[in-house]
């Protein structure tokens, strides 16, 4: 009897030591499971706040270009340097030192605070802070910011934490924003409004009504031999690798008592002292001429 009562007691023991092992074990399981699926939930929020961040950079930037083209407009004249000009709208919310109200509460640093405070809905702390800014233009239809951040991100748990310092970019397209070139050079006169031309062939044969409509109405195509956008809010009208030009309308000009000229209708060498030769072109206005070097682009050759 005593040995069964040992063998029975022992048994007991062995099933009570499992049992309290499989406890720790399932614990321990639910512990790394939970912590997993805690870090997991803090990646998607973090690159959430990233995408977040270029929205709103991209909010920002789109008002700075307006603040600047508010500023020829008012002024008659074109920006300096108009990437310093737009980081300085971008940081201090001014144009050459001068406050601009479409920047209020939309400068870079703006958003700090908003950043932040997005962490209590995930039970994180966030510190966010601008390192620096550049405004490039990527290609003929895009101007690029590009801010330097830092961000660290900690669960409020101690469970994990993310700290990054990296480039943040918010591609800004250029239709629909104001050419200056016509601003300043018509005294505000003529406004014409960059929009992409849907025409891939301008002249067939002898038939240009694709040119003829492209011109009148004001489209723009990509154009190494012409200034890029960031170019011509400074008054710039040297050809840029990622140039866009337009087909100057001359009765547009005409019809409101500006002085007109006999040479290329491309705007850039229109509203420029060039005057390369130019050549009238069949089926177009007797006021259309274009150069040389344009004949051959858009097919008029």
């Amino acid at each position: 009897m005593n040995r069964r009562g040992i063998f029975f007691t022992s048994l007991a023991i062995i099933v009570v030591a499992l049992f309290l092992l499989s406890i720790g074990i399932y614990a321990e399981f639910n512990d790394r499971t939970g912590i997993k699926k805690r870090i997991e939930s803090m990646d998607n929020f973090v690159f959430s706040l990233e995408q977040d961040i270029s929205r709103q950079n991209y909010i920002s930037g789109y008002r700075a270009i307006l603040s600047l083209q508010s500023h020829i407009t008012t002024e008659g004249t074109f920006i300096n340097d108009s990437e310093k000009a737009i980081e300085e709208a971008l940081i201090n919310g001014s144009v050459n030192g001068r406050a601009v109200n479409l920047m209020e509460g939309f400068k870079l640093n703006d958003w700090n605070s908003k950043v932040s405070q997005s962490g209590k809905s995930v039970n994180a702390n966030i510190n966010y802070s601008l390192l620096d800014v550049h405004v490039i233009q990527e290609d003929p239809w895009n101007v690029m910011l590009e801010a330097s951040i830092k961000l660290y991100v900690e669960d409020k748990g101690g469970l994990a934490s993310w700290n990054k310092t990296e480039v943040i970019k918010s591609k800004i397209p250029i239709s629909g924003f104001e050419d200056p070139t016509y601003l300043v050079h018509t005294n505000g006169k003529v406004n014409r409004k960059i929009a992409k031309s849907p025409f891939g062939v301008f002249v067939q044969g002898s038939d240009a009504t694709n040119l003829l409509n492209h011109t009148l109405s004001g489209y723009y195509i990509a154009s190494a031999n012409a200034p890029s956008f960031l170019k011509r809010l400074q008054g710039d009208l040297s050809s840029d690798e990622n140039g866009i030009e337009s087909l100057v309308n001359v009765p547009e000009l005409s019809s409101q008592g500006i002085q007109t000229y006999s040479k290329s209708v491309v705007d850039s060498i229109y509203f420029s002292l060039d005057n390369p030769p130019s050549y009238a072109v069949q089926g177009m206005p007797s006021w259309f001429r274009l150069d040389e070097a344009s004949l051959a682009r858009y097919g008029a050759g």
